[in-house]
């Protein structure tokens, strides 16, 4: 005697669990539409990673013994601000060993006005402190020779406080303001972001531009355009597009995003910047698609393409001329954008292309391995940001 499988049991089972799954999507997607949650999801700034972090022992996070200077910034609106000033090699190098605890402190002058110094500015959640974060900073000061002056948003480590969007342009700001006090020249900044961190980079790259201000550069590793678009390509654990349940009812996904009260749009004022700019991405990224940094480099090289015209009427009434007309200008179009472009293959590495705008070079990096947060630590990251932003002289 057969005994038959009870298959209605198992597809009961299989409606209960799509049912539960389907509960908690639409809950998770009623408590996003909430600001408080909102605010949490993105910055996610009680993840105070590492747990019981020394921010006045750099030492025990992996750096050199006096190497670091945990130092206190205040914003224009009086919020104080955690932060790290690390000296670079050279500097450093020049120190009896062991230094005392205080010496980068001693030196931060010294260092600021003979060494070029990276601001960075960091992703959402964690700290200063995260040992990938810690691997960043000794790469910086290492193969760039550079110092590096890593902030905590407010919120964020010990930095006391409530993140929003406008707070963490005040902490970028203030953090700029403490480095040109120290007697920092703007033309050996580099600034920094990753992340969360590219959209904090962008506004305080662009304000500075608006004001003509001529600083070293602009690095943008793993960015997202703008929150909106990021919605739309953000993918639970890299597979599950988060939006596509929404985007399946007609208006359903720009009534939701109305309710975001955080903008981030690094899309709408990257072509605002005049400095030489540096757009890098992994392609196995699985937080942020690096078609994020496709649209960024896009929107800086539109300006010098021929733009397309279309006729005001629909195309099923195109005549055969209007057609080809079309046809030709998109053809220019591509041929303008691909000798504009120089291509670079770099073997077991990436692809870069690369541009002038505005008299600067502008650059995209697509690397083929690095993920999400582990490429700005490749060497041959740091390398290209090496070649693009600093001179043989800056190096020695």
């Amino acid at each position: 005697m057969s005994i038959q499988p009870d298959n209605d049991g198992l597809f009961a089972r299989l409606r209960r669990g799509f049912a539960v799954l389907g509960f908690l999507y639409l809950g998770a997607v009623i408590l996003l539409a909430v600001p408080w949650f909102q605010s949490h999801i993105l910055y996610m700034n009680a993840l105070k990673l590492p747990w019981n972090a020394h921010f006045d022992a750099p030492e025990r996070h992996g750096l050199a013994p006096g190497k670091t200077a945990n130092i206190k910034i205040q914003t224009a609106d009086n919020h104080t601000l955690g932060a790290w000033f690390i000296l670079s090699d050279t500097i450093y190098h020049n120190l009896s060993f062991p230094p005392p605890p205080s010496a980068a402190e001693l030196h931060i002058s010294e260092a600021v006005t003979q060494r070029p110094t990276v601001l960075f500015f960091h992703g959402n959640a964690a700290t200063r402190a995260l040992s990938m974060r810690v691997r960043l900073y000794s790469g910086f000061t290492s193969r760039l020779n550079a110092n590096v002056l890593a902030i905590d948003y407010r919120g964020f480590g010990d930095s006391p406080g409530t993140p929003t969007e406008d707070g963490l342009s005040l902490d970028a700001r203030a953090a700029w303001d403490w480095l040109i006090a120290q007697g920092a020249s703007p033309q050996d900044v580099l600034i920094v972001g990753h992340s969360l961190g590219t959209a904090v980079t962008s506004r305080l790259s662009v304000d500075l531009s608006e004001e003509g201000v001529k600083f070293r550069g602009t690095v943008l590793m793993s960015p997202f355009s703008s929150l909106y678009t990021l919605l739309d390509t953000y993918n639970i654990f890299g597979v599950f597009p988060v939006m596509l349940p929404i985007n399946m009812i007609p208006r359903a996904a720009d009534i939701y995003k109305s309710f975001l009260v955080h903008k981030f749009d690094t899309l709408s004022v990257i072509s605002k910047l005049k400095v030489p700019i540096l757009i890098l991405h992994a392609e196995n990224d699985w937080d942020i698609s690096h078609t994020h940094s496709d649209a960024l480099f896009d929107a800086l090289l539109e300006p010098y393409l021929p733009p397309v015209y279309s006729p005001p009427t629909s195309q099923e009434s195109w005549s055969t001329q209007q057609w080809n007309e079309y046809h030709a200008q998109l053809v220019t179009r591509r041929e303008t954008r691909e000798s504009s472009l120089t291509h670079t293959v770099i073997p077991n590495f990436g692809l870069m292309d690369q541009f002038d705008g505005f008299g600067e070079q502008i650059t995209l990096l697509k690397t083929s391995t690095g993920s999400h947060n582990e490429v700005c630590t490749l060497e041959g990251v740091q390398e290209v940001i090496r070649v693009t932003f600093f001179t043989p002289e800056d190096l020695r």
